[in-house]
C-alpha cells in the first residue's frame, strides 16, 4: 500500500523561494499543485506559471498581484481562521509578480492546463459559503474556486474549517475513477493550518484499491497530504484546536467537476 511520501510535514519541500512546493513531479501525478510563498515587509516575488493556471490566495496578509496586462488589490485577511479573503486567478503561459507592503503568506493553487483563461478578480464577498454536516460534523466550507462558482480550465479549490474536536471529510469518500454522472478522477492536496499553539489534526486516507494510498497522519500548521487515490476521510481537529485545510484538486476529465463517492461501510453525519 502506497503510504510514504504521501504525509508531507512543514518544511520538507520548502526551498529558497517556496516554504512549500508541491508540483506534480514531486506528487507523482499530473495535474495539482500548490506552493506557498512569504512575504517580508515590502518583499516580492515573481514566477511564470508556464503551463498551469494559478489562484493566488492570501493566507495572511494582502499584495498586489501584477500580471502583463492587469492589476489587482487583495486586502487579504489576518489569519485563515478570520474570514474569506478576495483572490486572483493568473493563467497559463503568463509572468505574475506578487508584492506585499506589509508581508504576508501566500498560497499559490495550480493546476497543469490546455486553455488560457483570462486574467481575474475574486472578490470576498462573492465567495459562497456553506455550513456543512451537523453536530460534531460541522463544518465551513469556502467554495471560491469550486467547479460550479468559479470559472477555471481544471483548477478546483476550497477551502474548510472544522471546529475543534470535530471531524471533516466524513463520511470517506473519493474520486479516483471516472464514472459519467457518478463520480470524476481527480488529484488533490490538503494543506493544513491548526489554531492556537501546540494545536493538532489528524487526517486519513484509506485504500479503495489493492496497494492504492494508505495514510493516518498527525497534521500540524504547514503539513500537507496528498491524496492520488483512495477513500479520504475523516479530517479531525483536535478539541479546543480549529483546523483549517486547503483543497486544491484538478484531473484528467474532459469536464470540469466535483463529483464524489461516498465510503459504503460510512452513511451518517453529514458530508465532507
Amino acid at each position: 500500500m502506497r503510504s510514504t511520501g504521501l504525509h508531507l510535514p512543514r518544511g520538507t519541500t520548502a526551498n529558497a523561494r517556496y516554504a512549500l512546493d508541491i508540483g506534480p513531479e514531486t506528487a507523482g501525478w499530473t495535474y495539482s499543485g500548490l506552493r506557498v510563498v512569504e512575504l517580508a515587509p515590502g518583499g516580492s516575488h515573481t514566477f511564470a506559471t508556464g503551463d498551469s493556471e494559478w489562484i493566488v490566495l492570501p493566507l495572511q496578509g494582502g499584495c498586489t498581484v501584477q500580471t502583463e496586462q492587469d492589476e489587482f488589490q487583495l486586502l487579504g485577511r489576518d489569519s485563515v481562521f478570520a474570514d474569506v479573503t478576495d483572490f486572483a486567478y493568473a493563467p497559463r503561459d503568463a509572468r505574475v509578480q506578487i508584492a506585499s507592503g506589509a508581508g504576508g503568506r501566500f498560497a499559490l493553487a495550480g493546476a497543469k492546463c490546455e486553455r488560457r483563461l483570462p486574467a481575474r478578480y475574486g472578490p470576498a464577498p462573492e465567495v459562497p459559503v456553506e455550513e456543512r454536516g451537523s453536530g460534531t460534523c460541522a463544518r465551513r466550507v469556502r467554495n471560491f474556486a469550486a467547479a460550479d462558482t468559479f470559472p477555471c480550465d481544471r483548477l478546483i479549490a476550497v477551502e474548510v474549517v472544522t471546529p475543534g474536536g470535530n471531524w471533516s471529510s466524513y463520511p470517506p469518500h473519493k474520486h479516483d475513477e471516472h464514472r459519467p454522472g457518478e463520480e470524476s478522477e481527480l488529484e488533490e492536496i490538503y494543506y493544513f493550518e491548526i489554531d492556537g499553539p501546540g494545536g493538532l489534526g489528524y487526517q486519513r486516507v484509506s485504500p479503495s484499491r489493492e496497494g492504492g494510498a494508505d495514510v493516518l497522519a498527525e497534521v500540524r500548521s504547514g503539513d500537507a497530504v496528498l491524496v492520488p487515490d483512495g477513500w479520504h476521510g475523516p479530517s479531525i481537529a483536535q478539541p479546543g484546536h480549529d483546523m483549517y485545510y486547503l483543497n486544491v484538486m484538478a484531473g484528467p476529465g474532459d469536464d470540469r467537476e466535483w463529483l464524489i463517492r461516498f465510503h459504503p461501510d460510512h452513511t451518517t453525519g453529514g458530508y465532507r
